[in-house]
């Protein structure tokens, strides 16, 4: 949707890309939020939350030793880092009281296979799931919240969740709910299931589109404001830029439909 060249670069010629500090930020802010669920109710304080930060922050380097690279050893530079992930938190405990919440699944993956085949798939923040039976599907964003007029866009990931959760479970979520720790602000939504056909159509084409630019080799570039992080300018035609050959041989079949 974002821009079908930078689909080619990530799933087919799977080029690397630099970690961001804001994007590693946020892994580790994800984690935290994740591993609170684990004390019991009366523990998940902010205090709580605080020391469990540096520890994520380890783990995660000790599984990818490149990301040292975002600070050059600079320990200032991550207790500054750190703070900011602090603040994320703070933020998040004005919006949500852990200790009135047990979700049901955390880090969830979840998978539907439509009837033609197609495959969806991703992975939920949080869901809660009341004593009633309504399912609230909660995803967690370190980013502050789009404008008004961008909303609907920002809500199609959890859409797709909606989507899959209904195809596999054969449930409508009653609530879907985008927590933006960036500024704290709460977008909530209630699909119906018009609104998830209405996705599973849009998830349909757009595969269509990929499958149309996989047999023609046509992956064009779609320039927006999001050009300016990009790690792959260089390769791309907008900006003078020319596209490495399409690997051979390409994958078969391609990854289906997912969403972190």
């Amino acid at each position: 949707m974002q821009c079908p060249l930078l689909y080619r670069f990530r799933v087919l010629d799977k080029l690397p890309e630099a970690p961001s500090s804001a994007a590693v930020r946020g892994t580790v802010v994800h984690a935290v939020l994740e591993r609170l669920f684990d004390l019991p109710a009366p523990q998940r304080t902010l205090a709580a939350a605080r020391t469990m930060l540096r520890p994520q922050w380890e783990r995660l380097l000790g599984a990818e030793p490149e990301l040292a690279t975002l600070f050059d050893d600079d320990a200032a530079g991550v207790v500054e880092w750190l703070a900011s992930a602090e603040a994320l938190l703070e933020r998040w405990f004005t919006l949500e009281d852990p200790t009135r919440l047990e979700p049901a699944e955390r880090e969830l993956y979840v998978e539907a296979t439509l009837d033609d085949g197609l495959v969806l798939r991703g992975y939920v923040d949080r869901l809660d799931v009341a004593p009633t039976g309504e399912v609230r599907v909660v995803d967690y964003k370190t980013g502050r919240a789009p404008a008004e007029q961008f909303e609907t866009k920002a809500m199609f990931q959890m859409r797709f969740y909606a989507l899959v959760l209904w195809r596999a479970r054969g449930v409508v979520p009653r609530q879907l709910q985008l927590v933006y720790l960036g500024d704290g602000q709460v977008l909530r939504h209630s699909p119906d299931e018009d609104e998830l056909r209405a996705t599973e159509r849009k998830v349909r084409a757009l595969w269509a589109a990929i499958e149309r630019a996989l047999a023609t080799g046509d992956w064009r570039p779609r320039p927006s404001r999001l050009c300016d992080w990009c790690d792959h300018r260089a390769l791309c035609p907008s900006f003078g830029g020319t596209p490495p050959p399409l690997p051979t041989p390409l994958p078969t079949p391609l990854p289906t439909p997912h969403l972190p």
